[in-house]
């Protein structure tokens, strides 16, 4: 049983006449009746009477209601379908990392809004591995997260680079540290630290950096926002490892301090070449299914953020190289 005998059935059920469902159809009276014959074939009943007017028999009367909400439900879903590729969807649902959310998504957001007024947005501030996941459960279109390779390298996902930023040190004002502008592992490592809550990648990523030169990280507080991490650092002797995206508001504060991680370089061949062997960075990266990028709102918010954001990077590089802040 095929839609187009349906829709042939309920022609000439609605016209009493094979002739004008052929003109409804767009199709041959020939093919109207072809389509009708396969379908009383199919069921086993003749389903109209062929005479002068077309009646349904009882077999059709009985088909009729059926066939008719089945077209009905057809022709809604097409046009939902036709909608959703004109870009009429109600909503745009966003998953990012605080700091994309905080310092970044903010202009991005405005311009879609100018450029797709009937989408309603919404965007909540999710820590990296529940973003991806939320975005697998199709929960939200895009996530803007810290790139996990072992969530990130599936067919499934479409994957784009956004940028790469290093690890930093926070950290109060007056506190021991400050004395280096690159502060020496082995000295980072006997502080007690504040960290992200479990599921967030900072704090997986953290780890497996202490976990590779074989030190143990004192993490004694975790913490799921940039403002809880500044209040807390800006107390005492806690220090806390972030991205550079998450300390542009620290920056300017003059009760916090921020240095580098000084990278521990070892001789790699007899010839006494030297190469770092640990680097402290992150990967910021774009998310979505492949099916998603053929919704025009959705394709414009990724192209919106691939272009704005590496023009708000690369703004703020150049602001912190003039102010000669060390990132």
């Amino acid at each position: 049983m095929r839609l187009e005998q349906l829709q042939a059935f309920l022609a000439v059920a609605e016209t009493g006449s094979f002739q004008q469902a052929a003109k409804q159809c767009g199709v041959t009276q020939s093919t109207i009746s072809r389509q009708i014959q396969a379908l009383e074939g199919e069921i086993g009943l003749s389903l109209f009477h062929r005479s002068s007017q077309v009646k349904l028999t009882i077999g059709g009367e009985r088909l009729w209601p059926h066939v008719r909400k089945i077209c009905q439900t057809w022709r809604v879903a097409t046009e939902e379908i036709s909608d959703l590729l004109a870009g009429k969807q109600p909503e745009l649902c966003v998953a990012a990392i605080h700091s994309i959310c905080a310092n970044y998504l903010p202009p991005i957001l405005q311009k879609f809004c100018q450029d797709f007024p009937e989408v309603q947005l919404r965007v909540t501030a999710l820590g990296s591995d529940r973003a991806l996941k939320v975005l697998k459960d199709g929960l939200v279109d895009v996530a803007i997260v810290m790139n996990n390779r072992y969530f990130t390298a599936s067919a499934d996902l479409l994957v784009q680079l956004l940028f790469e930023e290093p690890i930093e040190v926070l950290m109060s004002a007056n506190h021991v540290l400050t004395k280096y502008q690159q502060i020496p592992v082995q000295e980072l490592v006997n502080y007690s630290q504040v960290v992200f809550k479990d599921g967030y990648g900072m704090q997986r990523l953290v780890q497996e950096q202490f976990n590779r030169l074989g030190a143990n990280l004192k993490a004694v507080l975790e913490l799921n926002t940039l403002d809880a991490f500044r209040g807390v650092v800006r107390q005492g002797n806690l220090i806390a490892l972030l991205p550079a995206s998450a300390l542009l508001e620290a920056r300017t504060d003059p009760s916090l301090a921020i240095r580098a991680i000084a990278p521990v370089i070892a001789p790699v061949s007899l010839s006494g070449e030297e190469k770092s062997l640990n680097h402290w960075s992150r990967q910021v990266v774009l998310v979505t299914t492949p099916d998603r990028m053929q919704i025009p709102p959705i394709k414009h918010f990724w192209q919106l953020v691939c272009q704005q954001l590496s023009e708000q990077k690369l703004s703020e590089q150049k602001l912190i190289y003039q102010d000669q802040v060390v990132v």
